[in-house]
């Protein structure tokens, strides 16, 4: 890291840039609503007026060393509906999360390749089209009217730059305001602006996708006819993931941390070329430099996958950043073409902001619309145990019962509202060619559902099994009674529940094909189901934060869990599971057809900070990524964690303020998240190697 980048990591950790700030309110455009409703301004262009009218207060910044500029100043993006307006459309209508388009993936490419002139001109030339309705002119004109004042913007910027000095920034912007991207740097430049631009139409966890692969042309461009050294462009690069972090704060999610700003490397093409290159090489050593958690990195691999590069991502591990994240081309690419991915998009995928996976460009999924809790699903259905005469008969009332809980979901789910989101529609393949916005849909309008408290709900299955139907040795009174008091008054039930029973992550067949029966009775619950847009379901085995929300309604389980106690995260073992080391966990969790649960959800496995001692334990840890990837293995993440440090951290977390920890699906600072997810990360299972 040189002095200009150290310089700069540095104020922007120190948040020296939050001066520039203001409020709507201070710019008094905190009621734009108001006005819009008065005059009774229709849903999309009152999008792109908020955007026009943000633009417009936003005051450019260029801190001290910048080459990549912009720098959000206004903390919050205005509602376009009143209260009131709000309030009728849930009247009639789903509302998803803000209601807002998120947590999909633009295509950043064409518009990079092409320029915002072309955009413009695309536009224009849809317009002259005498069939077009209302509706379709009223949202081109609305996208045409967010490029005309983002190039202003970026005129504006383009002027302070030359004012202060800045003369290489200038030419730069004055560039590509009007055509596309010719080199390495000017493509950066647009991408933050692109990538801004949809921050501040208030759209929110938008992944960088591809990057090393659309970035790529450039790079290698660059370097072949000597424009810059592999020097430059490393600091470059590094000077553009600066710039995540820059209002990362300011970007909407559960917890601080949790904004989306994703990021994929590597993959096999339609081909069968590994596209891991030079660029997503340095991506690693830049994010192993910088230390922080944006951009979260997310690696595409496969059974061939060199040994290289799962030591490069080991490396990120062993500082602590909880990321890379790896995903399986060999399970993820066959799984998306079983739900109705045409193959050309599925070894396209990325992944959103966790873990879900999802196409660039052509898909508006909704990806985590919602979970069914597995473990509440075994547990509603203990009142009939007495009525079964086989473990079989009870297992078919808990299929009944997450196919009753599945009804509702999707029934709630109809009529869904999103607001219209003309700027990342430019970004989106085919919009200006329909003349209709992302948030009516695209070429797939899936949704996921999360599955939650698998192992605990397996746990309780075997333990069901094992006692109830084969020994007979907790009879139905005991069980239900125990479940009831919380275990207080069966004390030798739970521990022998906890302790005796078997439990998924220790290689044990019996309790690891109950996993995979669960799993696709849940893919099996879903199918053949059409959601409202003509999409499909797709279940998954990720949580989201729903394994804090259902652990909390849930009570005393099975399986000698109590009331109080936590379910894991994601596609994880129990907290208090005897363990016999990741490889065992790794055995168990990749038993199942993960190919049925394609909306993801990665095992999660927490190591303490001392096993790094030495780069032998870095390639163990290489080792045992692969070994997961060649069993079958969908998705893996990887938390290195110190218990002791942890501890310390909540009691002063002043000094701790950039320890960084892996929460869900996505990597924030500790001491910004709130209690009960701190301790969650406290109580999971370390692990050696």
């Amino acid at each position: 890291m040189n002095n200009r980048i150290s310089k700069l990591r540095t104020y922007i950790l120190d948040k020296r840039h939050h001066q520039y700030r203001r409020t709507p309110q201070e710019l008094g455009i905190n009621d734009l609503c108001v006005r819009f409703e008065k005059e009774n301004i229709s849903p999309v262009t009152r999008a792109s007026e908020c955007l026009s009218e943000l633009l417009a207060k936003e005051e450019p910044v260029i801190l001290e060393g910048e080459r990549i500029v912009f720098t959000r100043t206004i903390t919050e993006i205005p509602d376009i509906y009143t209260p009131a307006e709000w309030e009728a459309i849930k009247q009639n209508h789903y509302i998803h999360e803000r209601g807002t388009v998120c947590n999909i993936s633009p295509d950043y490419a064409y518009t990079i390749r092409h320029g915002l002139e072309a955009r413009k001109q695309e536009i224009q030339d849809r317009l002259k089209d005498e069939s077009l309705t209302d509706t379709q002119k009223e949202f081109l004109n609305a996208t045409y009217s967010c490029i005309i004042s983002l190039q202003s913007f970026i005129e504006r910027y383009a002027n302070y730059a030359l004012s202060v000095g800045e003369t290489e920034i200038a030419e730069t912007l004055s560039a590509i305001r009007t055509r596309g991207a010719q080199s390495f740097r000017e493509a950066l430049q647009l991408l933050r602006i692109l990538h801004f631009s949809i921050w501040e139409s208030g759209n929110y966890h938008n992944t960088l996708g591809r990057f090393d692969q659309y970035m790529y042309p450039y790079y290698i461009q660059d370097i072949e006819n000597g424009v810059l050294t592999k020097e430059e462009v490393f600091d470059l690069l590094e000077e553009f993931f600066l710039a995540c972090n820059k209002d990362s704060d300011l970007y909407p999610g559960m917890q601080q941390g949790d904004n989306g700003q994703s990021l994929v490397l590597g993959g096999r093409s339609l081909s069968g070329e590994y596209l891991f290159n030079d660029l997503s090489r340095m991506c690693l050593q830049v994010s192993y430099e910088l230390e922080l958690i944006d951009p979260k990195i997310n690696i595409r691999v496969d059974k061939d996958t060199p040994a290289e590069i799962y030591e490069l991502g080991s490396q990120l591990t062993k500082i602590g950043l909880g990321f890379p994240q790896y995903s399986n081309d060999d399970v993820v690419i066959p799984g998306l073409v079983r739900k109705g991915y045409a193959k050309e998009d599925a070894v396209n995928y990325v992944v959103a902001a966790c873990w879900e996976f999802i196409i660039p460009g052509v898909a508006m999924d909704i990806p985590n619309i919602d979970a069914l809790s597995l473990i509440d699903c075994v547990k509603e259905c203990m009142g009939k145990l007495k009525d079964c005469p086989d473990y079989q008969t009870f297992y078919a009332y808990v299929e009944q019962e997450m196919n009753r809980r599945l009804d509702r979901i999707c029934e709630k789910e109809r009529n869904i509202y999103l607001i219209p989101a003309p700027m990342m529609s430019l970004l989106m393949d085919g919009t200006i060619e329909r003349a209709r916005d992302i948030s009516e849909g695209n070429k797939y309008n899936n949704y996921g559902i999360h599955g939650t408290g698998l192992a605990t709900a397996v746990d309780s299955l075997a333990a069901i099994k094992k006692y109830y139907f084969e020994e007979h040795c907790i009879d139905f009174d005991t069980w239900i009674n125990a479940l009831k008091d919380n275990f207080s008054q069966e004390p030798e039930l739970q521990q022998k529940l906890r302790n005796e029973a078997p439990k998924m992550g220790q290689d044990d067949d019996y309790v690891d094909l109950i996993a995979k029966d669960l799993l696709n009775s849940f893919d099996k619950a879903l199918d053949k189901r059409v959601n409202e847009r003509g999409g499909i379901y797709r279940a998954g085995t990720g949580t989201a934060m729903y394994y804090i929300f259902h652990a909390t309604e849930l009570g005393a389980t099975p399986d000698g869990r109590k009331a109080e106690e936590k379910i894991p995260a994601n596609y994880s073992p129990s907290l208090f599971i005897k363990q016999k080391g990741p490889m065992s966990v790794i055995k168990s969790f990749t038993k199942p057809d993960l190919k049925n649960t394609i909306n993801g959800g990665p095992l999660t496995l927490e190591f303490d900070q001392s096993v790094f001692r030495n780069e032998e334990s870095v390639a163990k840890l290489g080792m045992l990524v692969r070994t997961f990837i060649t069993l079958g293995g969908h998705q893996l993440q990887l938390n290195t964690v110190c218990k002791e440090k942890l501890l310390d951290a909540k009691k002063h977390p002043e000094n701790y303020r950039n320890l960084i920890v892996r929460v869900w699906g996505w990597s924030g600072y500790f001491v910004e998240l709130e209690e009960c997810y701190q301790d969650h990360v406290i109580n999971r299972i370390e692990f050696g190697i």
